[in-house]
């Protein structure tokens, strides 16, 4: 079975940066694949597109630029937010709020963003709201581990269910 649309794909994948050998992004082994609906909304456009038409048993070696995959690094979502933002009971907790921490933040309208703390002053905290691999070629190996047709409650769900997913 090809994968084409509303097929469930199963892959193992290596994601380099910079390069095929480059350092190691995320490593997704067969015991453990990655599975989701082809040509569903949920995947990159161009990672589908270059599994497009493959089997169960085929491998796969490719780039994707970064403007397309999650784009380049825009500046104006690197943001000072003043420090009283993250304060609770007039204090930050050092645990959670640090260099390099991922943090959920909602905006006025209630949308949620997880943002990275870059750096942290006296009265503001630097925070990156680019995606974490904003301005990083994808460079991507692996097999394809399983083919097959979704489920119409997959479909209608719009996700993989698996033996302990119930809704």
């Amino acid at each position: 079975m090809e994968i084409s649309k509303n097929k469930v794909v199963e892959v193992a994948y290596t994601l380099h940066y910079d390069s095929f050998s480059g350092e190691v992004a995320e490593q997704v082994k067969s015991e453990n694949p990655l599975i989701f609906i082809y040509n569903n909304g949920h995947m990159l456009d161009a990672f589908e597109e270059n599994l497009k038409g493959m089997k169960k048993g085929d491998s796969f070696k490719f780039k994707i630029d970064c403007a397309k995959a999650y784009g380049e690094v825009n500046q104006n979502n690197i943001v000072d937010v003043p420090k009283n933002v993250f304060e609770v009971d007039g204090k930050i907790d050092e645990k959670l709020i640090f260099k390099g921490a991922q943090v959920p933040m909602k905006d006025d309208q209630g949308n949620h963003f997880d943002g990275f703390i870059v750096e942290i002053s006296e009265n503001t905290i630097k925070v990156d709201f680019n995606h974490p691999m904003a301005g990083e070629d994808l460079f991507f190996e692996g097999n394809v581990v399983n083919v097959r047709e979704a489920t119409e409650e997959e479909l209608r769900h719009g996700h993989v269910h698996s033996h302990s997913c119930h809704h």
